[in-house]
């Protein structure tokens, strides 16, 4: 396992959201927890899943928060993301024949969580990392965590969800597509 100072700081290279980067390593030498009991904040593991052509992303519609997004969550005492992105995957989808295709962060953000009943607001720091599954050899089983889970063709991810972090990952998937990134 690499540590994620590292992968941070091999991610801040190589990318143009330095600020969020910073603030990621800032939390992570000061205050960084994985363990989600920690209400000031702590990391996350996501997995944006491509198809083989790189132009279908597998989302979720997110039973709490009521959103669409890439499919992940918090580390239930793993210390590696990749691990946590990668078992997140498979349990809201039922898909066990993702793989992954890089262990290098593929993307990172900082997001505020609402307060539920049982927790109040706090932040996610989601490391998120690039998987690949074959949509036409899996079947998908959605589990109690979604209201739903399906491939969304690239060209209109952003009509399920037009935040910037979402954009951030399709632009980098056209890159995928052409060859320039990873």
């Amino acid at each position: 396992m690499v540590p994620l100072k590292k992968l941070l700081e091999a991610y801040r290279i190589n990318h143009s959201e330095e600020v969020t980067t910073d603030e990621v390593l800032d939390f992570l030498e000061n205050s960084g927890s994985i363990d989600e009991n920690n209400f000031k904040g702590h990391f996350t593991g996501s997995a944006w899943v491509v198809n083989p052509f790189k132009d279908h992303v597998l989302m979720t519609h997110h039973r709490k928060l009521g959103m669409w997004l890439q499919l992940g969550g918090h580390s239930n005492g793993e210390n590696d993301l990749f691990k946590v992105a990668l078992r997140e995957a498979r349990e809201e989808s039922g898909i066990q024949e993702i793989i992954g295709l890089s262990k290098n962060i593929f993307d990172l953000d900082i997001h505020t969580i609402p307060q539920q009943i049982d927790q109040p607001s706090h932040k996610h720091y989601d490391i998120r990392f690039l998987f690949e599954a074959d949509p036409l050899e899996t079947d998908i089983i959605i589990s109690e965590e979604s209201h739903d889970v399906d491939w969304i063709p690239l060209d209109k991810v952003l009509t399920f969800n037009s935040e910037k972090s979402i954009n951030r990952m399709v632009q980098k998937t056209k890159l995928l597509k052409i060859g320039k990134l990873i």
